[in-house]
Order: C-alpha cells, then sequence, then structure tokens
C-alpha cells in the first residue's frame, strides 16, 4: 500500500523523519513513558494496530506532548530489546500487516476482539467522533476523520467493526455512544448485516434514551431490511416495551401513545388483535402528538384490515373522524377510509386531498382508486364538474375523457393552479386539458405556459413552434422550464427550431438547461464558437456533442482539470487526449475519470487503462486490468488478488468486458483468487456485483451455506440471471426454506423477487395463501418481462379474488365470458396479456374508456388479442374515421392492429398524433407507409415543405420514404435532426440516402471527424465499401453500435485488419455473427485483438515482463491518492506529512 511514496505508514514515517534507524540510548525502559513502552512492545509483537492504538490514546492525553525526540526514543527502546529493525523489513511487515487488515477484515475483527479495554476505547472514540480530527506529532499528520472514512466505506471493515461493537461496545462505553456507533456503522451498510439473528445479540437491558435512539435507527434503516429481519426487530423492540410496561394482565394493552412513537414504521407489525386492545385514550393520545401524521405517512407496507383496526381504535378515541383537523392526522390510513355514508361533499373534498399520497403505498392500488371515486361522486353531487374542478385533488385523473371534454374553458383555467401539478394524467387527458385552457387563454405567451406544468405537454408542436421566440426564451431562463423534459422529441425539436431559427444561436444555446441540451444538433454547435466550460457544467450531453465540445475547448484552456471538471465534457475525451498527457498530469486528473466513470464508455475507459499502464502500473486501480488483454490477468499477484476482487466488485463488469470469452476468463481469475469458493458473508461482501456473474457451478457449489443468506441479499439485485443460474437459486431456495406451500408469509415477502423462478402448480399455493403478498411482489416486477408461467399465475390469483360474474346477456355473444373489470386490469398489469381476446372483446364500455392507455403498454399483447380491442375501440368510438387526436394517442400498442386501410381512414393532420403512432416499433413496411402519406396527405405538406420537428416526429416511418424522396427534404431541416435519423433503423438503400444527405451537410466522408461520426449513428452504416475503407482507422471507435450492426455484410468484410482492430471493445461485440462469418481469418484475429481491448500502438503494449514506468509523483489531496486501494478506498491507515 506505501508503492505511493505519498501514504506511509506510522511507524516508517516516525524512522524516515528522524533518520535513526540505528541510534541506541542508555536507560531507554525508564526514560520512556509506560504508555509508549507498551507500543514499542506490540511493535516487537507484530500487533501494530494496537500499537497505533496506544499511540492515539498517549497523544489524546492532557499531560502527554509529543516531542521531537520521542521517535529516537522509541527506536532505541527496540533496539535495547534485541529488536532491530531495517528500514526496508520494517516498511515490509508495516505494508503486509496493514493490507491484510483492509483486505482480509476478518483478522480485523480478531484484532479488535484481542485489544484491552482502553484499546477497544480508543477505537471506538475514533469511531465516534463527528468532526475531521487530525493527530498532529511534530512534522507527522494522521488524519484520524480519513481513518474513520475510509473504514465506513469498505463492506468488509464495516461487517467487522459492527460485530466488534455489538460483541464489546455494551461493556466499554455507554449505551447512548455505542448506539450513535452502531447507527454510523449501520448506515454505511445495504442493510445485509441485519439478519434475523443479529437480534439475539442485541441489549436488552438498555436505558430508555439509549432503547429509542437504537430504535430510531433500526426505523431508518425498515426499507433495507428483509421481512424476516423487521419481524425479528419488531420481537426485540416489543420484548423491551412490554417488559417496561406497566400492563398487567392480556386484557389491558402495553401499547401506549408512546410505545407507538417509539415502534415508528414497525407499528405495522402488530397483530389484529393487539390494535384492538390499544386503550382509547392511548390511541387518541398518539393521534393527538404533532410528530404522528408524519410517522403515518410512511406505514407503506400496512394492510387494509390493519388500517381499519387503527382506524376503529381513533374512532373510539372520540375523535371525530368527519373532523378536517382529524383526516389531516390520519397519514395513510386515510387510503382505507371507509364511513362514507352521508358523508359531506366538503369533507369528502379533504379525504381527496389528503389521499394524494396513497400512491406510495405498497399494493391496494386498485381498492384505493375504486375509493377515490366513490369520493369523486360525493364531492361532484349536486354541483357540476365545471364548479368542483379545482378542489378535486388528483382524484381527477379517474375523469374520462368525454368528462373533461364537457369542461367548459373558464372551468380549466380557474382551476389550472391544481390541475397542472397533479401526478398520473394519461396523455390523452393532458391533450384535452391543454386544448381547453389555450381555448381559453387564445395567445400562447410566457405567461399562459410557464402555468401549465405538467400539461405542457399537451401542447402542440405546432403551436409551440409558432410562440413569440422572447416568450420562449424567457421560459426557458424559468423554473418552469423543468417540464420541457416532458415534452416528446417533436415537441422539444420545435422549441428549439424557433429558438435557433433567428440565427441567434449563442444565447438560444447558453439558456438551453440540463437534459434539454442533448437535442442541440452538432451542426448549431458548430455555428456557435464562443462556449466555455462553465456553461457546460449544468447540460447533459450527446457524446458526439461532447467529442466536439472538447476538442473545440481543449485548444482554448491549458488547464485538462477545467475541461475534465465541466459536467458531462469527459464523454468527449479522446484516446488521443489521453495518450498526449504527462505522466504527472494524467495521475494527477485521473480521480475526474474515476468519479465519472458511468458516462465514459467501453473505448474511452481501455484506453485509460492502457495509459495507466504505460505510466504507473504497479499503481493501477485493479478494475482496470479487465479492460486489457485478458492475457494481462497473469500479472495480478496473489497478494493483490482481494483488492483486485474488490475493485471489480464495485464497477459494473457487464460495461467493463463485453465479450462474453474474456468475461468468462475475468470470473476465472476471481473464482482463482477465492479459491473457488465463496466461504462466508466476507467474501460476498468482496464480490460486489460480481456475484450475479458468478456461473451456475459455482453458485450450486462454491457459496456455503454460512454465506448463502447474505449471498441472496445481492442477488436481488440481478437484472439478467442465465437459465441455469436462475435453476441453481431455485434448487437452493428449495433447500434453504422448503417447497412454497410451507413458506410464511415473511419468507414469501424475502423472496419475491426469485417467485419467477418458480411453476405455476408451485405457485398456486401462494397466491392461495397470500394473494396480496404475491399481488404486490409481481406488481413491482417492471424491469423485464416475467415468465408466461408466472404472468397466469398472477392472472389466476387477481381473478379467484375478483367480484366479477361472467356476462349473463345472451344477445351480446358474451354470454358467459368474464371480462375484464377496471380493478382486474389495474391489478393485473402485465398479466393482463392472459386474457383470452373474446373476454376483452366482452370488456364493458365504460371499462375500456378508463382502461385503454394502461391496456395500450401491454408488452405481450399477442397480434389477436390486439385486433380484439381494436375491434372494441370501434365498437365503443365508431370507425377510424370519427376518432379523435386523444384516441389515437391513447392506444399505444393497440394501434398496431390498424390495418392499411384503417389507417387511412384516421385524421393524421397533427404531427403530434404521428409521433405517439410512431413510438410504436413494430409497424409493417406498408402501416407506416401509410402514415407517412396519411400525414402528408392531411396536412398538406410536400415532402419539401417538412420542418425539423415534422421529422423527429414521422420517426421510423421516415423509413418508408421511396429513395427519391429522400433528396426533397430541406438540408436546413435535415441538419439538425441528424442525430434523431441516425436512431433509426432503416433499409441500407435509404441509410445510404440519407448519408448523401449527411455529405451536403458534413462533407466528404474522408473528411469526417470522430463527432460527425457518432452524430450519424445508423446512417453511416450507408457508406460505400469504398468510402468505408478508405475511413481512418483511428475514427473506427466512433461510429455507434448500431451503425455497425447495420453495415450489410457484405460492405462491412471489406474492411481492413487494421480497421476492424481498431473498432475498439464496444464496436466489436456489435457485430452479428451473419457479419462474423464473412470474414478473412485475419480479419477474425483482429476483431478478436478489438473484443479483447488490444492496443495496436506497439508502444503501449508493452511486454508483461517489463517493469513499471515509473511511480506517481503527483500531490493528491489525502486518502484519494492512487494506489491499489483506489477503487475500495486507500489504506485504513492514512498518513502523510505535515506541510
Amino acid at each position: 500500500i506505501s508503492q505511493d511514496p505519498r501514504m506511509y505508514s506510522l511507524f516508517l514515517f516516525l524512522f524516515l523523519s528522524h533518520a535513526v534507524a540505528n541510534w541506541r540510548v542508555p536507560n531507554s525502559r525508564q526514560d520512556l513513558h509506560p504508555l509508549l513502552q507498551k507500543m514499542a512492545e506490540e511493535i516487537i509483537e507484530g500487533s501494530y494496530l494496537n500499537a497505533l492504538l496506544d499511540l492515539i490514546q498517549f497523544q489524546s492525553g492532557r499531560s502527554h506532548v509529543w516531542t521531537a525526540d520521542l521517535p529516537r526514543r522509541v527506536l532505541a527502546y527496540l533496539n535495547s530489546r534485541n529488536v532491530a529493525f531495517t528500514l526496508a523489513s520494517l516498511q515490509a511487515a508495516m505494508e503486509n500487516h496493514l493490507e491484510q487488515r483492509l483486505y482480509q477484515p476478518q483478522k480485523l475483527l480478531e484484532d479488535l476482539r484481542e485489544t484491552d479495554a482502553q484499546q477497544f476505547r480508543t477505537a471506538m472514540k475514533c469511531l465516534l467522533e463527528d468532526k475531521k480530527d487530525r493527530l498532529e506529532l511534530e512534522d507527522i499528520v494522521i488524519d484520524l476523520g480519513e481513518i474513520r472514512e475510509q473504514a465506513l466505506q469498505s463492506p468488509g471493515v464495516n461487517r467487522s467493526l459492527f460485530l466488534v461493537t455489538l460483541e464489546r461496545c455494551f461493556q466499554v462505553l455507554n449505551a447512548l455512544e455505542c448506539v450513535k456507533i452502531l447507527g454510523r456503522v449501520l448506515r454505511g451498510s445495504s442493510g445485509s448485516f441485519l439478519q434475523p439473528d443479529i437480534t439475539q445479540r442485541l441489549p436488552r437491558d438498555l436505558r430508555e434514551d439509549a432503547f429509542k435512539n437504537l430504535s430510531a435507527v433500526f426505523k431508518d434503516l425498515y426499507d433495507q431490511t428483509s421481512a424476516h429481519t423487521q419481524r425479528a426487530l419488531y420481537s426485540w423492540m416489543t420484548g423491551i416495551l412490554q417488559t417496561s410496561s406497566n400492563a398487567t394482565s392480556d386484557s389491558v394493552s402495553w401499547v401506549s401513545a408512546e410505545n407507538l412513537w417509539i415502534l415508528g414504521r414497525y407499528m405495522v407489525h402488530l397483530s389484529f388483535e393487539e390494535i384492538m386492545k390499544i386503550s382509547p385514550t392511548e390511541i387518541g393520545l398518539f393521534i393527538s402528538y404533532d410528530n404522528a401524521t408524519k410517522q403515518l405517512d410512511t406505514v407503506y407496507d400496512i394492510t387494509p384490515r390493519l388500517a381499519q383496526a387503527f382506524l376503529d381504535r381513533i374512532s373510539s378515541s372520540n375523535f371525530d373522524m368527519r373532523n378536517t383537523s382529524t383526516i389531516h392526522r390520519l397519514g395513510l390510513l386515510v387510503c382505507f377510509y371507509d364511513d362514507l355514508d352521508f358523508l359531506d361533499t366538503a369533507v369528502a373534498r379533504v379525504l381527496l386531498h389528503q389521499m394524494v399520497k396513497c400512491s406510495h403505498l405498497r399494493g391496494f392500488q386498485a381498492g384505493i382508486q375504486k375509493l377515490k371515486a366513490d369520493l369523486l361522486d360525493i364531492a361532484t353531487k349536486n354541483q357540476t364538474l365545471n364548479e368542483t374542478l379545482g378542489s378535486l385533488s388528483d382524484a381527477v385523473v379517474g375523469l374520462t375523457c368525454d368528462q373533461l371534454e364537457s369542461l367548459s374553458p373558464m372551468a380549466v383555467h380557474r382551476a389550472i393552479s391544481t390541475l397542472n401539478q397533479v401526478s398520473g394524467w394519461a396523455k390523452s387527458q393532458v391533450i384535452i386539458l391543454s386544448s381547453k385552457y389555450l381555448a381559453h387563454e387564445k395567445v400562447l405567451s410566457f405567461y399562459n405556459v410557464s402555468q401549465m406544468g405538467v400539461l405542457l405537454a399537451g401542447v402542440s408542436t405546432q403551436a409551440l413552434y409558432s410562440m413569440d421566440r422572447k416568450d420562449l426564451v424567457q421560459f426557458m431562463r424559468s423554473t418552469a422550464s423543468q417540464h420541457l423534459s416532458h415534452l416528446s422529441p417533436a415537441q422539444q425539436q420545435g422549441v428549439l427550431s424557433k429558438m435557433t431559427e433567428a440565427g441567434d444561436a449563442a444565447s438560444a444555446l447558453g439558456d438551453i438547461r440540463g437534459v434539454f441540451f442533448k437535442e442541440v444538433s452538432l451542426f448549431d454547435l458548430w455555428r456557435e464558437p464562443g462556449f466555455n466550460s462553465t456553461v457546460l457544467k449544468e447540460k447533459e450531453l450527446r457524446r458526439s456533442q461532447a467529442l466536439f465540445l472538447y476538442e473545440l475547448l481543449s485548444k482554448t484552456t491549458r488547464r485538462p482539470d477545467e475541461l475534465l471538471s465541466a459536467g458531462q465534457l469527459v464523454k468527449g475525451v479522446q484516446c488521443s487526449h489521453i495518450e498526449t498527457m504527462s505522466s504527472d498530469t494524467f495521475l494527477a486528473h485521473f480521480q475526474y475519470f474515476e468519479n465519472n466513470l458511468s458516462l465514459l464508455s467501453p473505448y474511452q475507459v481501455n484506453c485509460l487503462a492502457w495509459k495507466y499502464w504505460q505510466v504507473s502500473r504497479s499503481s493501477m486501480p485493479p478494475f482496470l486490468l479487465a479492460t486489457l488483454p485478458a492475457r494481462y490477468l497473469a500479472s495480478v499477484p496473489a497478494s493483490q488478488c482481494v483488492p483486485f476482487v474488490i475493485s471489480l466488485g464495485k464497477s459494473q463488469l457487464d460495461s467493463l468486458v463485453l465479450d462474453s470469452h474474456k468475461k468468462n476468463l475475468v470470473l476465472r481469475k476471481v473464482q482463482q483468487c477465492l479459491n473457488d469458493s465463496t466461504a462466508d458473508e466476507y467474501a460476498v461482501d468482496m464480490l460486489g456485483s460480481l456475484l450475479c456473474h458468478l456461473p451456475a457451478a459455482i453458485m450450486e457449489h462454491g457459496i456455503t451455506p454460512r454465506a448463502w443468506a447474505t449471498a441472496l441479499h445481492g442477488l436481488r439485485d440481478c437484472a439478467d440471471l442465465s437459465p441455469e443460474q436462475k435453476a441453481v437459486v431455485r434448487r437452493r431456495l428449495l433447500e434453504q426454506h422448503g417447497l412454497p406451500q410451507n413458506w410464511t408469509a415473511e419468507t414469501t415477502k424475502d423472496l419475491g423477487p426469485f417467485l419467477v423462478l418458480f411453476s405455476g402448480d408451485e405457485l398456486s399455493s401462494i397466491t392461495t395463501k397470500f394473494p396480496d403478498i404475491f399481488q404486490q411482489t409481481a406488481s413491482k416486477m417492471t424491469r423485464t418481462l416475467p415468465p408466461k408461467e408466472f404472468l397466469w399465475a398472477v392472472f389466476e390469483s387477481v381473478r379467484n379474488s375478483s367480484d366479477e360474474n361472467p356476462s349473463s346477456d345472451p344477445s351480446s355473444g358474451c354470454h358467459g365470458v368474464a371480462a375484464p373489470s377496471t380493478d382486474d386490469i389495474l391489478k393485473l398489469a402485465e398479466a393482463n396479456a392472459c386474457w383470452t381476446p373474446d373476454a376483452l372483446l366482452c370488456m364493458g364500455e365504460d371499462t375500456f374508456i378508463r382502461n385503454v392507455e394502461l391496456l395500450g403498454t401491454i408488452k405481450g399483447f399477442s397480434r389477436p388479442q390486439l385486433i380484439a380491442l381494436k375491434e372494441k375501440a370501434i365498437q365503443v368510438w365508431d370507425v377510424p374515421f370519427y376518432w379523435r387526436q386523444h384516441h389515437i394517442v391513447s392506444l399505444g400498442r393497440i394501434a398496431l392492429a390498424l390495418n392499411e386501410s384503417e389507417l387511412e381512414q384516421l385524421d393524421l393532420s397533427s404531427i403530434d398524433t404521428v409521433a405517439s403512432l410512431s413510438q410504436q416499433t413494430e409497424w409493417t413496411s406498408g402501416q407506416a407507409k401509410s402514415i407517412l402519406q396519411g400525414f402528408l396527405e392531411d396536412s398538406g405538406y410536400a415532402i419539401q415543405d417538412l420542418k425539423s420537428f415534422h421529422l423527429v416526429g414521422l420517426g421510423a416511418t421516415l423509413c418508408a420514404m421511396n429513395i427519391t424522396e429522400i433528396p426533397l427534404i430541406k438540408i436546413s431541416e435535415f441538419r439538425v435532426v441528424v442525430a434523431r435519423i441516425g436512431t433509426l433503423f432503416c433499409s441500407t438503400h435509404v441509410l445510404a440516402e440519407f448519408k448523401r444527405k449527411a455529405e451536403v451537410v458534413f462533407g466528404d466522408p474522408t473528411e469526417w471527424t470522430s463527432s460527425i461520426l457518432q452524430e450519424l449513428g445508423t446512417i453511416a452504416a450507408g457508406l460505400t465499401k469504398e468510402e468505408l475503407q478508405m475511413l481512418d482507422k483511428d475514427l473506427m471507435p466512433y461510429f455507434q453500435p448500431s451503425a455497425v450492426k447495420c453495415l450489410p455484410d457484405e460492405i462491412f468484410k471489406e474492411l481492413s485488419p487494421e480497421q476492424i482492430a481498431s473498432l475498439g471493445p464496444e464496436n466489436a461485440a456489435a457485430v452479428t455473427d451473419a457479419q462474423r462469418r464473412q470474414l478473412s481469418m485475419l480479419q477474425r484475429q483482429s476483431l478478436q485483438l478489438a473484443l479483447d481491448g488490444a492496443k495496436t500502438r506497439s508502444w503501449l503494449d508493452a511486454p508483461l515482463s517489463a517493469s513499471p514506468t515509473r511511480a506517481p509523483t503527483s500531490r493528491s489531496p489525502l486518502g484519494v491518492a492512487i494506489c491499489w486501494g483506489l477503487w475500495l478506498g486507500c489504506p485504513l491507515l492514512a498518513l502523510m506529512p505535515k506541510p
């Protein structure tokens, strides 16, 4: 760890600073303070941590003063004991010891267990201190604050500190201090430290203040702990509360107002019977607490039955449940309010306002929507919607499009301050309300637009483009501009077009903020040479923008930190920039790359790795080795295995290593480092995200039972386990927990993400025993489409709990068919794909109208199901000829069932309607052609009349253009949307035509730069083989991977071996199997070099036996020194010379 000369162990500093390696002093034993004698003895024994703690204790004593002669006297004492250290041997001993403690935290745990009471107290006090304290010993500084911070950032060290605190702290320090330390350690963890058995080690005789503080820590960590642990902690808390309670019999509840407050979110674990026993006086006292509402606002996992029990007890306490003040105090209990008989309209509105928070509840949303609908009916009783619109809170989301269309423009205008804040609007609702608002306002001004809030997304692209430019600029500079991110790409382009069309691009681009800046074209950036790095800090950049701007700004500044610290500008750093940095400059500025790793491409990371290997391989962050050719893994010595694994575990392996073969080699090295076994929870801590990549065989036989519980906690977050890994996880879960029919509610909750691994038969018992838990679990699965068998289990669970009966109407053809209800559709989510086409067609009209947008998002619908839903739409809205914009927009995927003649009937005069259709990616070429032609005919535009925002709105339907039509597009419009068109996967002929237009904008392909190639996206796949062969090989990494995939096989094979070798890891991984089959043996070898992260420059690809070029010499702030520990926090002992 002291390979960086700035990082020394304490005692090495003592000797180096005073140059007294062999100095002897008579009677040194008598001259040295007893505590320093003890320290020296511990040095002799190799107990270096103990020695450090003794030194800290000595220095903290008021009567002790560190003087310049003390190091000599310590050394003299060591020599008097016939222990002679050379500088090299002492350095080696200290380094080895400290590295062991950092990378083998089990040994740290052993050391701390063996410290005496005073040493342990000193260690705990170091953890407890809040201030960034330093221990200053003449010209030596020990940064205790940095030691503490780095210790708490290392999972393994954190775990050891947690365990030893539990074991020893309460015997050595006072309970309040120990609770504070536990809180600090736990808050730095993932929650995996808190396993159910931990509660057996928690003290049960804490003083009241310490118990309350520790309970508060557990309340803060509630969401990070498993259901089993929550139940165990609840039992620990209630055990203490019951013991201290004055309850003398079972009929008297121990649950007092204060105990409810102490339980906090754990109050949801009270049984129904326990709640019903709470005395009216205590529940009334609790509700009267000022912080009761805040606490009840956080009971996200409360069930309807328990919520009703609490509401009953509150009602029994003489609180008027229809009093506004009481309703305001109910928190999330209001979501289950059921006393609706003879409810006053004013009270209904108060309840609706409080129910805004109900979206935070975990589950039961269908019931909440029904309650809101009932309250909405009461709130509007004897009054029109026009009169009550502004007082209905977010329940207005439940209004149908017909109801919204019945509103007057004046009513919408009056209610705009409510409507503009409501979340959950459907796109069709936003369109209707926006048009109503603008019908009253007549003109789209800065004031009007800034009042619209979330409804801004309903303003047409044409209306935005027609705004006065000054109003738009003023809007851009206001806080209301945050809503621009909710606009469609076409709408955003409409705004940009207006802002930049007057020729004053400089001021316009400066006013564009945040994510909206990504829509600015490369051409517009070309026109504005006056950029400075400061204005870029708050803007999001596309990679093509960053490449251009970094190159531009690097010509006017010589300070790399000014560019690297400018927000996302780091995306634009090229290999040539990295390679030309001096060693000192690179090492001094590496932290900027480190802090923005998620913004860097795999190619950039590979360049960083090569640069580091060149200038300071001895201190190279271990994770970078994975991006170099696989043979470089051999350079990881056994002594550095642990930091290598930890460093990789803190990175995202999928973004570092894209080639599956190379990834397997990296994982093999990881397994070697772990001796093919994940033996305990410390090994799991070390693996981090690598856990998701372990081969199935290692998961099955290499993770010990002791480590499995902790591993399972990490596996929950794995997004894409292989079928083999899933099979292993399933087998181990069955071994550990038995068949699902024997699971408890807590087991079902904890294994929620893994329920998709089980068969329908295995899940049937779960769906029967715990339908609410099962349905809540299913509703959270939004990242990936669950297996069909799991969806069928969800479907059966919801249908079994449904109150809907099959239709008895024989005339409709739906007799005996169980059609979907609104409740069913809300609960099923993606499992709606299990309805038969007949059931969908038999859906009630009102049900269809209220749920059409949700049904339009279901990814699993088959074509027959989509056709059934289209037929339902025709039943409800008449034939497509009569459909209005909000109808078409609400269809989502259902629109894919429209045939070409039906598409021709649609009113496609608005580019916003077309933009909503073009979001779908499954159109046939005939359908896409119909949409394109429909827009041109209905809008009256010719190809040459199309504006940039029309091109963006047309989206994938542009691919349906004839190649004779593409030349007609105006260059002035095309050049500002090149990046958008470059995201389309068109035919080769169409891409070739777009490429020809790109030449008019950017010049001959031989003149293209990295930023241009990146901007073009798939358009670059339209290059001819001759043009492709002429490209400089250094440009190859700047193709987008999508462009590489789109290159025709017969053209891709024309690349030279040098060009292929220069593709970079990401583009090489994008090469398709069909393209690969066309390559020669030499080309395939080049492709493998690119996949492996090889460099074509021989001076960089140095032999592995070469010695390090140099060690880093630049100065870094304390604690960020570049060392093997860089990606897991630098060594636990952080020291530096005093300036």
